[in-house]
């Protein structure tokens, strides 16, 4: 990564990993002569004697002895003789944000009511993080590292994870069947306690998603089964998808007139049963030994039948039928 020996005058971060997020140079001593190489997406931080001294940002590459060393804490006034120089250390940051996928490693158990042992789900998404303090990472980790990878705070973030989930998923009592809905609250929630545990070495999560929630095999087919008990309990809803579905189908013409018989179909059961209830209507009333009589019959002679010749049910000397509403009188 970085390039210097006694012979050399270049002090750089030959970036070859994109998963790096600092590079510690401190390999020898930085001669006169010497050059800084700041490179894109890179910040230059002159360290002495375990103390920062300097942060550079600009992209480029600088005259140590000219452009850099004046602009030090401590080191100031430095000379360079012709054969020394100073030891001192250039720690490069990489100032990207990174983007990391997560995944929970093992079912996490959610409080659920009627479940003893809790709901277990699984969730996956990503994360997003970047540098944010300079000083906070050297001291919690460039001080004693000569490099740091996504993986570490991968596996940092990782060791909170499941708790986190845990906590907003249960907060506010969110409905257990369809935590999707909700993914982005939780995940801002997330990202709020994450942040405020990596700030301790530095690091900055400007982001957590949750792309996908998912329950164990027997909860999802049960999911599935609710679905469809509730799609065919609307016939009506069923029929009118199930056409305009054909109708943007090759078997549009078989799947209309399937369609069409089914309503028929179920016309007819309607008007069948509608007979049945008229006919029994008359045989109870026939043998309760009151005669049926039509509406206009009922409003000449003033009788009021045992049972409504409209719908069957029993009127209980109401002049209107409290089930059809027919005018008994």
């Amino acid at each position: 990564m970085g390039l210097f020996n006694q012979f050399a005058d270049v002090v750089e971060w030959q970036e070859t990993r994109d998963d790096v997020i600092f590079w510690k140079w401190n390999e020898d001593e930085i001669k006169k002569g010497s050059r800084l190489v700041i490179r894109p997406g890179q910040d230059a931080i002159f360290m002495y004697n375990g103390r920062v001294e300097g942060v550079f940002t600009d992209e480029g590459s600088f005259d140590i002895a000219s452009d850099i060393i004046p602009f030090l804490s401590s080191l100031k006034g430095f000379k360079f003789g012709f054969n020394s120089g100073i030891r001192a250390e250039v720690l490069f940051i990489n100032t990207k944000e990174f983007t990391v996928k997560w995944g929970t490693k093992n079912a996490v158990s959610i409080p659920a009511p009627g479940l003893p042992g809790g709901m277990p789900i699984r969730a996956f998404g990503s994360f997003n993080f970047k540098v944010s303090d300079y000083d906070c990472l050297i001291e919690k980790i460039a001080g004693v590292k000569k490099q740091y990878t996504v993986d570490d705070v991968k596996e940092r973030v990782m060791a909170h994870c499941d708790q986190l989930l845990m906590k907003w998923i249960v907060k506010e009592g969110k409905d257990m069947f369809h935590l999707q809905a909700y993914a982005d609250e939780i995940g801002r929630g997330i990202a709020q306690d994450l942040d405020m545990e990596m700030m301790k070495i530095g690091i900055s999560i400007t982001g957590f998603q949750i792309q996908s929630v998912s329950y164990p095999d027997e909860v999802a087919r049960m999911q599935q089964k609710v679905a469809s008990q509730a799609m065919v309990g609307d016939m009506g809803r069923y029929t009118q998808t199930a056409m305009a579905d054909s109708m943007t189908s090759g078997n549009g013409s078989h799947m209309a007139a399937d369609m069409v018989g089914m309503q028929m179909g179920m016309m007819m059961s309607s008007q069948m049963a509608h007979q049945m209830a008229h006919q029994m209507a008359n045989q109870m009333s026939n043998q309760a030994g009151q005669p049926v009589v039509s509406g206009s019959q009922n409003s000449e002679q003033g009788v009021i039948p045992n049972f409504c010749p409209n719908c069957g049910k029993k009127t209980n000397g109401g002049k209107f039928c409290s089930n059809c509403g027919q005018k008994l009188v």
